[in-house]
């Protein structure tokens, strides 16, 4: 057993620990090396053509004519429903679901003209693309239903 224990002394551990290290690193570093023996060139590169670029549009794009019906349908409905005597002269707030849009009603007011009843007001429009201001005017039809007769952006 001391013939054993002398032949492996702390010595000869430390010889066999530095060449098993040296070996990781060559191992390790061999196909590090093989990989850039080729180098790089920039005239070897090439232009990678499947990435397009381009600019946003300087100036907000106006919003789908689609979402300014379906807001101004909302807003009428909203215009058309409220209890002016109610309000009071206070904001009707309203909101459309399919757009995102959202705003309010102010200046309401109820005007009768030769049996015409129509309704005067303003309103905001909040929506992803700025906030704009309308005017408009709501008159009640036959049958009970309301007309847009006017809708215009300020």
């Amino acid at each position: 057993m001391s013939r054993i224990a002398q032949a492996f002394d702390s010595r000869q551990w430390g010889v066999i620990a530095s060449a098993s290290v040296k070996a990781v690193v060559v191992a390790a570093a061999l196909p590090l090396a093989a990989c850039g023996a080729g180098g790089f060139s920039l005239e070897k590169a090439d232009v990678d053509r499947s990435i397009i670029t381009s600019s946003a549009p300087s100036s907000p794009a106006a919003p789908a004519a689609g979402d300014k019906d379906s807001d101004q349908t909302t807003i009428g409905n909203a215009v058309s429903s409220a209890d002016i005597k109610e309000l009071g002269g206070q904001a009707v707030p309203w909101a459309n679901a399919g757009t995102g849009s959202r705003g309010a009603i102010t200046e309401l007011l109820e005007l009768k003209d030769g049996g015409l009843t129509c309704r005067r007001f303003s309103a905001t429009r909040e929506s992803f693309d700025g906030v704009a201001l309308y005017k408009g005017e709501l008159c009640l039809a036959g049958a009970g239903g309301w007309r847009m007769q006017e809708f215009k952006a300020l």
